[in-house]
């Protein structure tokens, strides 16, 4: 899809919210306007989940890298609390613009980049395999009727791009998604041993977790990972974590037509 023919980002507000919408009334992402670095919408901080799997010392370094910008919630925690490298990819140039204008977004930096780009080139290009720690995908467009990117080429592609402790996050969304086809995909990339899926929430946002080459820890390490998150960002790890499911036999097992 050629940049030019998105549909451009148009702003609202309501009750100390400011919402990014592509031209239509969906809600492509969100800010507090008096707490820019929260995460206020609860699938956006769900995708956060991914902190689980990661050890509670390597928090605080790597390259965290956004597959879709929305308001560039996640882009302002991973830049901003976080405080690691952080690179956000998105195709729609108006949706870059707004967030500077609109959603705090800072100009690029050594530690921030912000790339106009189709996100199947970027984690398709050989030279990015291994580079990425932490992996968030949110690619919907102004319809938001499934995920732009969801074949298992495209899934595989992630997996080469994160390093070898590598997380993903993935929000699964839509009147048309098949969201056991999608994370039987994500699965088949990963190892169904690697990946772990959490309730929807009420807006029908399944947030699917993956871990590239890891054993994903027990309940009792994640459960001090959890306390640990809590304390220093905030954040409800605690409840993400009596969230997890592990995948059902009947999502591993089952066949997928396009893996062909």
């Amino acid at each position: 899809m050629k940049s030019s023919s998105l549909a451009p980002a148009t702003v609202s507000e309501h009750d100390g919210v400011r919402y990014l919408h592509l031209d239509t009334p969906w809600v492509q992402g969100a800010m507090r306007i008096a707490r820019p670095r929260e995460i206020e919408l609860e699938y956006v901080r769900r995708m956060m989940a991914c902190l689980l799997l990661r050890p509670s010392d390597a928090l605080g370094r790597g390259h965290a890298v956004q597959l879709g910008l929305g308001a560039a919630a996640i882009t302002r925690f991973c830049h901003g609390v976080l405080r690691i490298r952080t690179t956000a990819v998105e195709l729609n140039p108006t949706v870059i613009d707004a967030c500077r204008l609109w959603f705090r977004l800072p100009d690029d930096s050594a530690k921030l980049q912000v790339l106009q780009m189709d996100a199947a080139d970027f984690v398709a290009d050989p030279s990015r395999r291994g580079s990425v720690d932490m992996l968030c995908v949110d690619l919907y467009d102004h319809e938001a009727a499934s995920p732009v990117l969801d074949s298992a080429g495209f899934y595989a592609a992630c997996h080469a791009l994160l390093a070898d402790s590598g997380v993903m996050a993935v929000n699964l969304f839509g009147c048309n998604a098949g969201f056991d086809t999608s994370t039987e995909r994500i699965a088949k990339a990963f190892g169904p041993d690697r990946v772990r899926r959490m309730r929807a929430t009420k807006e029908g946002n399944t947030i699917v977790l993956a871990l590239k080459s890891d054993t994903i820890a027990d309940r009792t390490v994640l459960a001090a990972r959890a306390e640990n998150i809590e304390t220093r960002f905030g954040l409800p790890a605690g409840k993400w974590l009596r969230m997890l499911q592990s995948l059902p036999a009947s999502t591993t097992s089952a066949s997928d037509p396009s893996a062909a």
